[in-house]
C-alpha cells in the first residue's frame, strides 16, 4: 500500500528552502542569530568563540570560523562569531564565564577544543561554570561517529562499551549535554543548549559534543534554522500568599538580617534592596557573590558575612531572630559551616529563583525573581521598622569594622607591604567603576571582608569553585565585557603559576588588564589553614629540599616579574606604598597590560572574623600541634546546627 502525503505537507516541502552547509558551518550560523530579551531590551547572546584547534576541530569548527570571518570581511560586516585564540582550554572557559558574569548572564561565549586532552582540559571550566550558574557553550570535539578509523589518536577504548569517549566526563559537570552523532540531531541539540543557557535557574555549562567527522559533514538545512531567534529571560513572580506569610514573619522580627547573594545581582535588584533596607532599617550582609549589592557606606550595609565576614555582620547573624536570604545558596562560607546563626529561635525567609536554594536552612520558601519579591515585600511591610536601639547597634558595629579596615589599610613609608595594605592601596587608588578580580588563595577572603565596594559590578571574586588559575583568564573576560573599566587582577604567586600564559592572550587581543602579582613564595592561604589545623604549613611553601630531605630549605629563586615580561606584559616592581601608588597611575594610563609586582609577608593576616570553616582535623595524632587543633575543632562542632531544627517551624512557616 502506498501512502500519500497530505497536501499541506507537500506545499510545505515545496516552499521550505534549504542551504547546504557542513555541521560546523551550520553551528556558527545558528549561534550568530541567537538573541535574548530581558526587561524589553534585546541583546545578541553570543559575543564570540574562544578556541584552540587540533585534529578534532581544525577542519570542522576551525574552517567554519575562518569562512565566517572571510565572508564577513568581503561583505563589510562583523563576523557572526568573533574568534579569539586562547593558550589553555581551561582558561578559555574561565574567560567566557567571567564575561557572562560581568554581563549579568545576558551574553555568553562558545568555547571549542580538539579531541582528547584538548576537550578534557575544559572539564574544570565546565564545573566552574555550572557551580557558579553562569552560561557557557562548550563545543568539545569527539572521535569518529563512523568509527571507520578507530582507534584514532587520543581515543579512549573501553572493553565494556564502544560508545563512551572522554567527553562523557562532561555529563555530570554540565547542566545540558548532548552528542551529535548525525547532522539531523544538531537542531535539537542546539535548541536544548539555548534553553538551558538562557534559563535563570538551569543555566551553567551546556556541552554539545561533536565527532570530528560529523563536524565536516555536509547537510541540507532548512533556512528557518538560521532565522533570528529571541529567547526571553523570565522574571518569575512570587505568590501573593507566600509574600504575605514572609512579611508576617519579617514583621515579627526584632533583630532581622538580610543576606544578599549573587542572584540579587542577576535580577538587577540592588535599588529594590536599598529601598527596602532604608524603609525598614534591616541591615544587609553580603555573600561573596552578593558583594556590591549595597555600597559599602550605605547606612544598612554591614559588609561580608560568614567565614570571611566582618565582625559586624557575624555579630548580627549570631543574634538574628529572622534571616532573609535573597539569591543566596547558603554555601558553607556564608553560613560559617552552619555556625553563624545561633539564636535558638531563628527563622528563615528564603527568596530565590531556584527552588533548590529556597528551601535551604528551612523556613519560608519564596520561589521568585529577587527584584519582583522585594518590590512585593515593600508594601507588605509598610509601617514596619526595626527599633531605634537595633538601628544604633547596627551603626555602631559597622563603624567599628570600618575603623578596623582603615587601620589595616594604613601604610608606613619604608616598611614591607603586607597583603592587607596592598588591597587597601588598590581599593583607594582605583576608580569606583574599576573591577577587582580574584578567585583563590588567601586574597578572596581578605577582599570579601576588607574591600569597600562602590559599584554593583566592581567586585568579581569567583568563589563558587575558587579555582586557582582563574584570575588572569577571568580578568580578560571581565575586560572584554567592560572595556570602559580598568580591571585589577589580584593574584598570588601560587595561582599565577597555574595559568600565567593567558597574559599572552591579553597581549594578543589588546585586552588591557592590570594584574597585581603578590609574591609570598607559596600557598599563603593553605599555609595559614594548615597551621590552624595543626599541620605546620607542610607542603605549602616553594622551597628547596634541605639536607634532611624535607621541603624546608631556602626559597626557590623564581622570578615571576621576568616571567610576566616574557609573555609580553609591561612589569613594574614595587616595594613601598609610594612606589605602588606611582605604579597604579602608570598602569591606569597605559594602553597595554601592565603587571604590578610586589613581595609581601604571608604571615600578616587580615583581621579575624570570629567565625569558622569546617575542615576536619585528624582525630588522633602524635603531633601536639594537631592535638591542639582537634580540641579547637571539637569546640566549634558543638556550635554547628543541623539543617532544620524543630524550633525553625512556627505556625506561619507551614
Amino acid at each position: 500500500m502506498v501512502s500519500t502525503a497530505p497536501k499541506s505537507t507537500e506545499k510545505l516541502a515545496e516552499t521550505e528552502s534549504t542551504v547546504r552547509l557542513t555541521v560546523a558551518q551550520a553551528i556558527i550560523r545558528f549561534l550568530a542569530n541567537q538573541y535574548v530579551e530581558h526587561d524589553g531590551e534585546r541583546t545578541r547572546f553570543f559575543a564570540g568563540c574562544l578556541g584552540i584547534f587540533g585534529h578534532g576541530n581544525v577542519a570542522g569548527l576551525g574552517q567554519a570560523l575562518l569562512q565566517d570571518e572571510i565572508e564577513a570581511a568581503e561583505a563589510g560586516r562583523e563576523p557572526g562569531l568573533k574568534y579569539v585564540l586562547g593558550r589553555n582550554e581551561q582558561a578559555m572557559v574561565h574567560s567566557a564565564v567571567a564575561y557572562a558574569r560581568q554581563k549579568d548572564r545576558l551574553q555568553a561565549w562558545a568555547v571549542t577544543a580538539s579531541v582528547g586532552p584538548g576537550s578534557t582540559n575544559m572539564l574544570t571550566g565546565a564545573a566552574l561554570a555550572t557551580i557558579n550558574r553562569l552560561p557557557v557553550l562548550l563545543l568539545p570535539a569527539d572521535t569518529f561517529a563512523t568509527r571507520v578509523s578507530s582507534p584514532v589518536l587520543q581515543e579512549l577504548e573501553l572493553p565494556s562499551s564502544g560508545d563512551v569517549t572522554v567527553n562523557d566526563a562532561f555529563k555530570p559537570l554540565s547542566r545540558y549535554f548532548d552528542r551529535v552523532w548525525r547532522p539531523e540531531q544538531l537542531p535539537a541539540a542546539l535548541l536544548g543548549a539555548m534553553r538551558v543557557l538562557t534559563d535563570p535557574v538551569e543555566t551553567g555549562a551546556a556541552t554539545v559534543s561533536i565527532p570530528q567527522d560529523v563536524q565536516a559533514e555536509a547537510h541540507d538545512w532548512p533556512e528557518s534554522l538560521f532565522a533570528e531567534r529571541t529567547w526571553h529571560i523570565a522574571r518569575p513572580l512570587p505568590e501573593r500568599s507566600v509574600i504575605a506569610r514572609a512579611a508576617e514573619v519579617i514583621a515579627s522580627a526584632t533583630k532581622p538580617l538580610i543576606i544578599a547573594g549573587g542572584g540579587l545581582h542577576y535580577s538587577f535588584a540592588e535599588d529594590a534592596l536599598a529601598a527596602l533596607a532604608s524603609q525598614t532599617g534591616i541591615p544587609v550582609a553580603e555573600s561573596q557573590a552578593g558583594k556590591g549589592s549595597l555600597r559599602y557606606d550605605h547606612p544598612q550595609s554591614v559588609g561580608a558575612i560568614g567565614s570571611t565576614g566582618t565582625t559586624a555582620a557575624n555579630a548580627l547573624a549570631a543574634e538574628a531572630d529572622v534571616i532573609i536570604g535573597i539569591g543566596t545558596r547558603y554555601s558553607d562560607f556564608t553560613s560559617a559551616s552552619r555556625t553563624a546563626f545561633n539564636n535558638p529561635a531563628v527563622r528563615f525567609v528564603n527568596i530565590n529563583v531556584a527552588s533548590l536554594d529556597s528551601v535551604k536552612q528551612g523556613g519560608i520558601s519564596v520561589v521568585s525573581d529577587a527584584r519582583e519579591a522585594l518590590e512585593a515585600l515593600a508594601p507588605a511591610l509598610d509601617g514596619y521598622t526595626v527599633s531605634a536601639e537595633y538601628r544604633a547597634r547596627v551603626t555602631e558595629l559597622a563603624a567599628e569594622w570600618e575603623d578596623t579596615v582603615s587601620a589595616v589599610y594604613a601604610t608606613s613609608d619604608d616598611a614591607q607591604l603586607n597583603q592587607n595594605q596592598v588591597i587597601g592601596l588598590v581599593n583607594t587608588l582605583s576608580d569606583p567603576r574599576d573591577v577587582v578580580v580574584c578567585a583563590a588563595g588567601s586574597m578572596p577572603g581578605d577582599l570579601h571582608k576588607l574591600w569597600r565596594t562602590r559599584d554593583r559590578k566592581g567586585y568579581h571574586v569567583e568563589y563558587g569553585f575558587s579555582c586557582m588559575g582563574y584570575e588572569i583568564a577571568g580578568g580578560i573576560g571581565v575586560r572584554m565585557a567592560a572595556p570602559d573599566r580598568d580591571v585589577f587582577i589580584m593574584v598570588g604567586d601560587g595561582s599565577y603559576l597555574m595559568m600565567a600564559t593567558e597574559i599572552a592572550t591579553a597581549v594578543q587581543e589588546g585586552v588591557k588588564v592590570i594584574p597585581v602579582l603578590v609574591q609570598n613564595h607559596g600557598f599563603a592561604s593553605i599555609g595559614g589553614l594548615s597551621e590552624s589545623l595543626g599541620s605546620q604549613r607542610f607542603g605549602t611553601e616553594y622551597r628547596y629540599r634541605s639536607a634532611a630531605g624535607r621541603l624546608d630549605g631556602d626559597k626557590l629563586p623564581v622570578d615571576l616579574a621576568a616571567n610576566a615580561a616574557s609573555l609580553g606584559a609591561d612589569v613594574i616592581k614595587v616595594a613601598t606604598a609610594a612606589e605602588f601608588a606611582d605604579a597604579v597611575k602608570v598602569a591606569k594610563a597605559a594602553e597595554v597590560t601592565t603587571v604590578i609586582y610586589v613581595e609581601t609577608d604571608p604571615r600578616i593576616y587580615a583581621p579575624d572574623s570570629f567565625s569558622w570553616w569546617d575542615v576536619p582535623v585528624s582525630e588522633v595524632s602524635t603531633l601536639e600541634s594537631t592535638q591542639q587543633a582537634y580540641q579547637r575543632y571539637s569546640e566549634w562542632k558543638k556550635v554547628q546546627r543541623p539543617l532544620v531544627r524543630p524550633s525553625d517551624q512556627g505556625p506561619s512557616d507551614r
